[in-house]
């Protein structure tokens, strides 16, 4: 994964430097960006994004606070060594993602029981169309 393929949703509603975060998150849990790698410069990400250098900025120094990236001076910006389990990490998106559509299809108007029932039925269409490419 390059960083190149970070998809920004200038839409969604979640701010922009918490979307870059966590794809940063999710490329190095996912091996993209493996412990001692370099990221790309500030200025790099964001010209590539078309979001704010500053934003960049704000992202690699939360990481950083958090003990993900470190920076040396001159050098660049590195993933640290971390250990963020993979299994651990897709369920805490998962949750996020539930959490974020219950938010979303309630300012829309929909019950829990609404939402459930779609949920279900797409997941049924989409069982019956992965089903039928294989048979």
């Amino acid at each position: 994964m390059n960083f190149e393929n970070f998809k920004i949703d200038f839409t969604s509603g979640v701010p922009i430097y918490i979307q870059l975060k966590e794809a940063i998150k999710y490329a190095i849990a996912a091996g993209y960006y493996p412990p001692g790698s370099r990221l790309p410069t500030v200025r790099q990400m964001a010209v590539s994004l078309k979001i704010n250098a500053n934003t960049v900025s704000r992202v690699y120094s939360e990481l950083e606070q958090e003990g993900i990236l470190a920076t040396r001076q001159g050098k660049g910006t590195f993933v640290r060594e971390v250990d963020i389990p993979k299994e651990d990490f897709r369920r805490k998106r998962l949750q996020e993602i539930i959490e974020r559509t219950l938010v979303e299809s309630y300012n829309l108007g929909f019950s829990p029981e609404e939402v459930l029932q779609a949920l279900t039925e797409k997941v049924k269409a989409i069982q019956e169309e992965k089903g039928g490419e294989q048979g």
